[in-house]
């Protein structure tokens, strides 16, 4: 339940605040220089507004800055593979060096409580030791001549070469380790890379971006811009910038595709997760499972379940241990280590959760637990009597909101949890290994998690979904493929060369 009062003792004092980002350099990075020109965009702390820092506000000029920086830079600097994977292991450490800054600068910026930053602070120490790993995957292969009859008398091999410069934009749910899943591949494969973190929680990003230049990563090989006029349109369609990796929503990739023109892009686009609970089920387990999948991060999270299928003999035993669970929740400020849920990221975004759940019990729906907001909070919130069509089953919430909706036969949950436009994870729970591997095989989606819910991922894993929910596959090895092409040398033994060598060892043609 949400207190009638926010616990102000447990919020630092403002001069701390503040100091969370003090030693960020500037409010942009291009040109190998830290920008301080024009710092009047504000970061503000979204759980009570308090002012935490400023960047710049760019202009499309300085985006061409940045990106014809990098592009001469990669054309007349090498970079070899063992000091790229040597700057990004230093990162790691360093990271974990000064993990308590970035995790303070995270839950200031952020809707992520104090226990959660330090959690992805953890992750993206891990995040970017996998990506110095991944340059193995430069390594290419042998091109199979013998086995093909155009190979007679010829041999060669592939490489992968960087695409070039590459745009990454980020979105405020995981302001420190999406930005790492982006720049770290980009960097192992060798491209330079221009970083757009979200304008409500850049702070992470620029700290990273710090970060990477003093563990060794060249300022020829790295840019950062906030926001502006015009910046997103100039990143993204500058004829330089050869491949977009986006995490985000579908129409803003829309919108981006329509402006980018035909050029690479990979991107996440979020989910509508699905997960199933059969009779055999414990419901206890599942329970559990489910309210920390739904209610973490505030629900913002793009693996957040949103749609629970129970079986109609399990639905109420299941229902009563989520209703409890939901209402054990501390609802209260980041900062403190007994809160559980904290802000969502701006207010603007608590109403219109609030709105989609009284839309949903105009249409019939009954609130269980939660529906009532404070400020930018919300309560994590348990529905039942569902209509299909209502927003919070159709949407991506990206909020504190679970449906709970009963089934009776396997084809039913099945259908259920596929009749959506989203296709990224999904939860089984089941005793039964048959069923849940036949359910697995139908179920449209990138990972099915069998006795978890959606909510799980290792960074090192191929993350994606099918449907709207994105192009390509995050996951470090699997990113660094996608920001790499496959490069061809093609060696003719059949004419002069092999007459050369021939001759060359006394013998005849």
């Amino acid at each position: 339940m949400l207190p009638e009062t926010l616990v102000a003792e447990t919020r630092p004092k403002a001069a701390d605040r503040s100091d969370y980002a003090a030693g960020i350099p500037g409010g942009a990075f291009f040109e190998g220089q830290w920008q301080t020109a024009n710092m009047t965009f504000d970061v503000r702390d979204p759980e009570d507004g308090f002012l935490l820092w400023q960047v710049c506000e760019s202009t499309s000029a300085d985006v061409g800055r940045a990106i014809a920086h990098l592009h001469r830079e990669l054309e007349g600097h090498e970079w070899p593979l063992r000091s790229r994977r040597e700057s990004l292991e230093r990162a790691a450490f360093l990271l974990g060096e000064q993990s308590e800054r970035f995790a303070k600068i995270i839950a200031a910026e952020s809707s992520k409580t104090i226990r959660e930053a330090e959690q992805e602070v953890r992750r993206c120490t891990e995040t970017l030791r996998l990506s110095a790993a991944a340059s193995a995957e430069l390594e290419g292969e042998t091109l199979a001549f013998e086995d093909s009859l155009a190979g007679r008398g010829r041999t060669g091999w592939f490489r992968r070469n960087p695409v070039g410069i590459i745009a990454a934009i980020t979105p405020f749910n995981d302001p420190l380790n999406l930005v790492a899943h982006k720049i770290g591949p980009a960097l192992i494969g060798g491209n330079g890379v221009v970083l757009k973190p979200s304008s409500r929680t850049p702070l992470s990003g620029l700290a990273l971006v710090q970060l990477l230049l003093q563990a060794g990563v060249p300022s020829g090989r790295i840019a950062a811009v906030v926001t502006g006029p015009g910046v997103s349109e100039a990143l993204v369609s500058d004829p330089r910038v050869d491949l977009i990796s986006f995490t985000g929503g579908p129409r803003t990739a829309d919108r981006i595709a329509a402006v980018a023109g035909a050029k690479k892009f990979l991107s996440e686009l979020g989910g509508n997760n699905a997960t199933v609970v059969f009779a055999d089920a414990n419901p206890e387990a599942a329970a559990e499972a489910i309210v920390a999948g739904a209610f973490g991060v505030a629900g913002q999270n793009c693996l957040s379940v949103q749609r629970v299928y129970v079986h109609a003999s399990l639905f109420g035993p299941l229902l009563d241990q989520v209703i409890r669970r939901s209402e054990s929740l501390r609802i209260g400020p980041k900062l403190d280590r007994s809160t559980d849920v904290g802000p969502l990221i701006t207010e603007a975004e608590a109403r219109r959760v609030a709105e989609w759940v009284e839309e949903a019990r105009d249409g019939g729906a009954t609130v269980q637990v939660g529906g009532r907001r404070r400020g930018s909070y919300y309560e994590p919130t348990v529905l039942t009597d569902v209509p299909a069509d209502s927003r919070v089953i159709r949407e991506e919430v990206f909020g504190p909101v679970v449906s709970i909706l009963p089934f009776s036969e396997v084809s039913e949950a099945i259908d259920a949890a596929n009749d959506s436009d989203y296709g990224l994870q999904a939860g089984v729970f089941t005793q039964s290994i048959d069923l849940a591997l036949a359910v697995a095989e139908r179920l449209r989606v990138g990972t099915v998690v069998v006795n978890e819910t959606s909510d799980v991922r290792i960074d090192s894993m191929p993350f994606g979904g099918f449907k709207r929910s994105g192009v390509g596959r995050e996951g470090l090895r699997y990113a660094v493929r996608e920001m790499t092409e496959p490069k061809n040398t093609i060696i003719n033994l059949a004419g002069g060369a092999r007459t050369q060598l021939i001759h060359g060892l006394g013998g005849t043609s």
